[in-house]
């Protein structure tokens, strides 16, 4: 063995250039015998021959051989320093791993984002105005939160979450949505995402249907089928879900997932005799009700809509918020407001189940709420959000009022932009139009189940779009529009 050459060519991973002399001759040696190099039963010079081959102190040699022997990779007999014979069958070549080795089935069954959650520019569904939020504002009273509660806010918080927070959310849901209900039936979570997953495994058992939107959220589609859950989309029209009577005969579920007041991705909302019917039968089948709410807050034409959760009394409706849009997605806090029958074995689980920290962040938050800040944000949001969609729509009439019409614009941060001829691509002008610097996630990918769907369009986020440049990314739109369509014929 050569092992002047041996340690020419050993590659010593990045950063390594720090490295004292003693430890890159143990990594060399460590690298050689590990890969077969120097194999079982090969005997290393001498300790002061290696040093005087090197050109390097004995006592390197020494602290590199006594590194590999604690290691058990050489042992000391009579014949000197010697690659253990026990690396042959202890520590086996290993075979490079692939890409999804190790991955349980149901992770290689999870359906892809159709756009990823960090692409924020026009139109991104989902994203907030974040340069209009208050950001000194919530500094001042993030400092003040730390200021009053100092070292206890290192520990975990309850795991229900701040009292404060979940008195001030239930405060602001009676009020602004109708809802029904008290701060005991308010559990904080770490945003939607964490909800679903929650909801999912404390209400339903591996293999229990649970009926989806169809097309619907993919979050949710990826929460139930972690779960183990058998996903069962139910076609959407303009007026929101409509199960059949066949559906509810042979598919009967034990939770149904809903957005009714802003339907994703379509933008429609659930009439009100479609709410009260699904409440009924819900009822009826002994099945729970996921409300998502997720921008339900920004209503721009005629008056808010209640939620569900307060329609009736004792409503079978587990009510999921979030302020991923309302304040900001980085704060990653949401919340679950669960029937009162169910408050107290619900805190149970999560008591067992979960540890919940950030607790500063939770009073910072229950602070801006109770002194009247959020309710501010949310009023300029709207009329700023009005404003962006007005121009949004004229936009979309003006270049693509032939091709197109516009749905799902009464509420919310997004719209659907629905082609008239169902047989266009939407996939691929999806991609093209994102290819050329433009978010617009298609409607056929938002498929829940094998059965296609009538939806054919592009959803299109105007919250965190300047009026000033929706005209021209409108325009840069249409021009991909027509040259995919143009090639699918």
């Amino acid at each position: 063995m050569d092992y002047q050459l041996l340690t020419a060519s050993f590659e010593a991973p990045p950063g390594a250039q720090r490295w004292s002399a003693q430890r890159r001759l143990h990594e060399c040696l460590r690298a050689a015998i590990r890969s077969g190099q120097l194999a079982p039963q090969t005997r290393l010079l001498a300790t002061r021959a290696l040093a005087l081959e090197l050109g390097i102190a004995r006592n390197t040699v020494l602290y590199a051989y006594e590194q590999l022997a604690t290691e058990g990779l050489v042992c000391t007999d009579r014949r000197g320093t010697v690659v253990s014979t026990l690396l042959a069958v202890a520590v086996p070549r290993a075979t490079a791993p692939t890409a999804r080795a190790g991955l349980a089935k149901r992770a290689l069954a999870l359906r892809a984002s159709p756009v990823p959650a960090e692409l924020s520019g026009g139109f991104a569904p989902g994203v907030p105005a974040l340069a209009e939020f208050p950001a000194t504002l919530w500094q001042r009273l993030h400092e003040r939160s730390w200021r009053a509660h100092g070292r206890s806010a290192l520990g975990y918080a309850e795991a229900g979450g701040a009292l404060a927070l979940r008195s001030a959310i239930a405060d602001h849901l009676r009020a602004a949505r109708g809802a029904n209900c008290d701060a005991g039936q308010v559990f904080i979570t770490d945003g939607t995402q964490s909800s679903l997953d929650l909801v999912a495994r404390a209400f339903a058992d591996a293999g229990d249907k649970v009926w989806m939107e169809h097309p619907g959220y993919f979050g949710a589609h990826t929460a139930f089928r972690g779960a183990l859950l058998n996903t069962v989309g139910i076609a959407v029209d303009e007026h929101g879900i409509a199960p059949s009577a066949s559906d509810w005969r042979r598919q009967r579920p034990k939770l149904i997932y809903v957005t009714p007041s802003h339907q994703y991705p379509t933008g429609g909302v659930l009439s009100a005799e479609r709410r009260l019917a699904l409440i009924a039968h819900a009822s009826k089948v002994g099945a729970l009700i996921i409300e998502d709410d997720y921008d339900s807050e920004f209503r721009h034409e005629g008056p808010p809509l209640a939620a569900m959760q307060g329609l009736v009394e004792d409503a079978p409706v587990l009510y999921l918020g979030t302020f991923s849009k309302t304040v900001f997605p980085a704060l990653r806090i949401g919340f679950v407001v669960v029937p009162k029958a169910l408050a107290a074995p619900f805190a149970d689980v999560l008591a067992r189940s979960t540890l919940r920290g950030r607790g500063a962040d939770q009073l910072t938050l229950a602070a801006f709420m109770r002194d009247g800040h959020f309710g501010l944000h949310l009023r300029r949001m709207r009329r700023l959000y009005r404003q962006r969609r007005d121009a949004l729509v004229a936009s979309l009439e003006r270049h693509l009022g032939d091709l197109a019409s516009i749905h799902g614009d009464s509420a919310g941060m997004h719209l659907a932009l629905v082609f008239d001829d169902a047989r266009m691509d939407d996939v691929a002008i999806s991609a093209a139009a994102l290819a050329a610097g433009i978010v617009a996630p298609s409607l056929s990918a938002h498929a829940v189940g094998p059965r296609a769907h009538r939806w054919c369009g592009l959803m299109l986020g105007y919250a965190q779009v300047d009026v000033a440049v929706i005209d021209g990314l409108v325009k840069q739109l249409a021009a991909v529009v027509r040259r995919t369509d143009r090639r699918r014929g």
